[in-house]
């Protein structure tokens, strides 16, 4: 008789279920595990034999044999321990078939029977929903953990013997209940506390109102990183999709589950399956852990160049598309992207209160480390000034984020009610947003599109971006059309000053760049 007992295994951040097969032979007292197990699967006959004496059962006498099918799909982890105790004991009849047919059980033992956390968890109990499975057995440590996913019967079981008691009715077990929430403000990282920069500022709003990637440009200490903490807070507050679609990739990549959306900033010596994901196994990047936040990229032209232009796709299409000789993964990568970088090495190119002391044609050497078609997937192009004591002084009590989230929450429903945006996030279909935001434009700016395209020379790319942010600048001001103001805006904040930018490094700009509004 073969005993088959649910469970399931990780790739990237999706799970697959994988059934465990018992049966035992005849012949010597053994322990045998087939179907592509790895290390830690295979080191987990060890343990369960431990487990098993540790708890009070016997190994039986016999030559138990293991399956893990499918058979042609790699096995990883630990967390297996559990599924393999329970189906050993069900071929000796201790415990009934018909309770494991419909029930995950997922955890690593200890040689004392302990069970402990696992890595992708939610993952896991996500697939065995779609499986069909009705309930879960899990470490107890992850009970809160387990409590985001509804419409399953996930109980924590601190030891084997408390989930095989369990298993034959003999006892009960917690059971998850309630779900964690996300925080949407960061109470250590608020707008208000910013002064001046309200080009910075205004940029942030655009970006969370549209899910536009962004590119701050200065000298060091003009608030890029500041500006750049404080846009989570900015955001709307995350769907209960969003939500566990957020916790779903933490689990997966054995992180804590996230309080609120999630921020994450990579040092630049960070490598480009680091950024995008990959590696065996299979893991996700630091693309996908912001999905659902912000990605921000700190000293951009520091990082590899392999790895920034490794963004490219994903900057255009929102996923990760992995591919291994015997496996692939999609990974979700929807997030806000800002780069931050200073105009030339010694970082005050264009800084009137500081000369630039780099040679001649370096500083455009340094420029260049950012390729155009990288370049080009930015929206939003913002040149930040340093700011003085004295405008501090002067400058009016900046704005709290909540006040702004709300205008950004209003801005999204909008977009979301005319179908610019799927479910709040990117365009999932940019050539027909193209098509529909032309008919929006009023002759005047269409015209004045026009006249900056011949004069810019502005791809098709170019100017489906230059329109999605116009549209989103129309849904903060509450219109139903593009109007000249809001195109002439979204030309501000595609200014190329730093491909238009020669070798003289004076001719960066001084102010936020605004020569695309201006004579045309």
């Amino acid at each position: 008789m073969v005993i088959r007992v649910p469970s399931a295994s990780l790739i990237g951040v999706d799970a697959h279920k994988v059934d465990v097969e018992v049966h035992l032979g005849r012949g010597l007292p053994g322990f045998e595990i087939v179907g592509l197990p790895e290390g830690a699967v295979r080191e987990s006959r060890v343990r369960v034999c431990a487990a098993l004496a540790q708890s009070g059962f016997d190994m039986p006498p016999r030559h138990v044999i293991l399956n893990l099918a499918p058979a042609d799909m790699r096995k990883r982890g630990s967390h297996f321990d559990l599924a393999i105790a329970a189906g050993i004991l069900a071929s000796c009849g201790l415990v009934f078939d018909t309770e494991l047919q419909s029930t995950l059980l997922v955890g690593e033992l200890s040689l004392t029977g302990e069970l402990r956390p696992v890595t992708g968890l939610l993952p896991m109990l996500r697939c065995a929903q779609k499986e069909g499975l009705g309930r879960a057995i899990i470490p107890l440590d992850q009970l809160a953990e387990a409590s985001l996913v509804r419409g399953m019967d996930v109980f924590g079981a601190a030891d084997l013997r408390s989930a095989i008691a369990f298993l034959t009715g003999e006892s009960s077990l917690p059971r998850a209940c309630g779900e964690q929430a996300l925080e949407n403000e960061r109470p250590d990282a608020d707008m208000a506390e910013v002064a001046g920069q309200l080009l910075g500022k205004r940029a942030l709003e655009v970006a969370a109102a549209g899910q536009h990637d962004v590119l701050f440009v200065g000298p060091p200490g003009a608030g890029k990183t500041m500006l750049a903490k404080r846009l989570p807070g900015i955001l709307p507050p995350p769907t209960r999709e969003e939500r566990l679609e957020i916790a779903t990739i933490a689990s997966a990549a054995g992180l804590p589950i996230p309080t609120s959306r999630p921020f994450r900033a990579p040092h630049h010596t960070s490598s480009g399956v680091a950024l995008v994901g990959g590696g065996d196994p299979i893991r996700p990047g630091e693309v996908t852990l912001a999905h659902g936040g912000v990605l921000f990229l700190d000293e951009l032209p520091e990082f590899n160049r392999t790895a920034l232009e490794s963004l490219r796709t994903v900057m255009e299409a929102g996923e990760v598309h992995i591919v291994r000789a015997h496996e692939r993964a999609l990974m979700p990568a929807r997030c806000i992207i800002v780069g931050a970088m200073n105009p030339c090495p010694c970082g005050y190119a264009g800084d009137p209160n500081h000369r630039c002391h780099c040679a001649p044609g370096r500083a455009e050497a340094y420029r260049a480390r950012i390729s155009g078609p990288l370049l080009d997937r930015f929206d939003l192009r913002v040149w930040l000034s340093s700011v003085s004591l004295e405008e501090l002084d002067r400058a009016p009590a900046g704005e709290p984020s909540a006040s702004i989230r709300a205008r950004v929450i209003r801005a999204r429903d909008r977009a979301q009610a005319r179908g610019d945006l799927e479910e709040g996030r990117r365009p999932s279909n940019t050539a027909r947003l193209l098509a529909k935001h032309l008919t929006e434009l009023r002759p005047s700016a269409r015209q004045l599109l026009e006249n900056a395209s011949n004069r810019l020379g502005l791809s098709m790319r170019s100017v489906g971006r230059v329109l999605r942010v116009a549209r989103t600048i129309a849904h903060l001001a509450e219109s139903d059309h593009i109007e000249v103001p809001h195109l002439a805006e979204a030309l501000r904040f595609r200014g190329d000053f730093l491909r238009d930018a020669k070798t003289d490094t004076d001719t960066l700009p001084k102010q936020a760049p605004s020569h695309q509004s201006q004579n045309i």
